[in-house]
């Protein structure tokens, strides 16, 4: 059974370096560190961190057979083997700092070179705990991911923290989805994501009621002076902020109690009492008496 303790929660809002995962994947684990310090037992960062969001502001165009070549060379290139170093690094520096991490990763399949995945993965000092691929790639996002399975729907107890589940980005906009996580039990819901829009945030203050947990949501920032010079494809003129963050904490009542945070890198913190969540569901539980899955599943 799940316990009821105080956990303390970092969303971790940061900008990727951008197309180098060795470097990303050290500055994750420099952020772990700093969170840590400031006492969390989890922190989450955003959806593919490591090392670049595919965003509709610049990857549009990528249905073109010709001229993405070397943006998909170096997308490859820098993109998480599972089971390989990049992880290993974060299992150290989880290790290293006595917290479990979620984050998001361009992840490419461990024993061929082909598709890629949107990917979220849980991490903490005993290793990779759980991955989670992305069901349906949104828009652009086709273009470069490859689709989840759906066998990977599940919340996930840590030491230490409690019963951690979540979706990424837009999957938190699929009713089945979500519902496929609740009969898990979550009470830290996690959703890193690449919108910034006040409409995610009502969606995630919805999610906390519908969940009776707290959710954790972790926008990306990423400035237009992120990208190197030799970046591969143009970025449109004039446009100087490609996600412009709104890392938040919200309760199981959907109540915002940390940020949300905008237009900078940063910690939000919150303590959560995972004894709400289980109050919460005293009047709403949408798995359990309030489910009428008898009448409402096909």
């Amino acid at each position: 059974m799940p316990t009821f303790d105080t956990v303390r929660v970092a969303a971790i809002q940061a900008t990727p370096v951008v197309l180098d995962a060795d470097a990303t994947v050290a500055k994750a684990c420099e952020l772990l560190g700093q969170a840590a310090a400031e006492g969390a037992r989890l922190a989450v960062l955003p959806e593919v961190f490591v090392a670049l969001y595919q965003s509709n502001g610049w990857a549009r165009h990528a249905a073109s057979f010709s001229g993405w070549d070397e943006l998909w060379d170096r997308l490859w290139d820098n993109s998480v083997d599972v089971g390989g170093p990049h992880v290993q690094a974060l299992v150290d520096a989880c290790a290293r700092h006595d917290i479990h991490c979620v984050i998001g990763v361009n992840e490419r399949e461990d024993e061929r070179p082909g598709s890629l995945y949107n990917a979220m993965l849980t991490i903490g000092p005993e290793g990779l705990v759980h991955r989670h691929r992305k069901l349906m790639p949104t828009m652009q996002e086709r273009l470069f991911h490859g689709v989840g399975a759906g066998d990977d729907l599940a919340a996930v107890d840590l030491p230490g923290v409690g019963r951690v589940g979540g979706l990424i980005c837009w999957e938190n906009r699929m009713p089945l989805a979500r519902y496929a996580v609740y009969e898990h039990g979550p009470q830290i819901w996690v959703a890193p994501t690449a919108d910034d829009s006040e409409g995610w945030i009502a969606s995630m203050r919805h999610i906390a009621i519908e969940a009776g947990a707290y959710v954790v949501s972790v926008p990306q920032y990423i400035p237009a002076a992120a990208f190197p010079d030799d970046f591969p494809v143009p970025l449109p003129d004039g446009k100087e902020v490609f996600g412009n963050g709104g890392a938040c904490i919200i309760d199981p009542r959907g109540n915002v109690v940390a940020g949300p945070l905008y237009g900078e890198e940063g910690l939000v913190l919150h303590d959560c009492d995972l004894r709400a969540c289980l109050h919460a569901k005293r009047s709403f539980d949408a798995v359990g008496h309030y489910s009428r899955a008898e009448v409402l599943k096909p």
